[in-house]
């Protein structure tokens, strides 16, 4: 893929493109090697999206048999990073259906 890289978010567990050059400046070739690799990133992002419902799951648990006040605000603050994670990823989830639909309609 060239000067074209994906490169790991470790907030997210996911590798997330990184291009060094505008997105029509690129190959077609190489786009379409690149939206390959996406392809192949964003079918793992529902099984970590998974992964952080089930650790929200059991933060959640923990919390409500919490009686520590300063404990209990550090489990809603990982609550809180970890479904902002989710959002993240739904977010990353969805890139891929914006440029197939643009690449179609244009």
């Amino acid at each position: 893929m060239g000067n074209h890289v994906f490169k790991l978010d470790t907030r997210l567990g996911i590798e997330l493109p990184s291009l060094d050059t505008d997105w029509d400046q690129i190959s077609v070739m190489e786009r379409s090697a690149i939206l390959e690799h996406w392809e192949m990133i964003r079918g793992t992002i529902p099984d970590r999206i998974i992964a952080l419902e089930r650790l929200i799951n059991k933060l959640q648990a923990r919390l409500n048999e919490e009686d520590d006040f300063e404990v209990s605000c550090r489990l809603n603050s990982d609550i809180a990073e970890q479904a902002s994670r989710i959002n993240d990823l739904h977010i990353w989830y969805r890139v891929n259906q914006e440029i197939e639909t643009r690449r179609h309609s244009g």
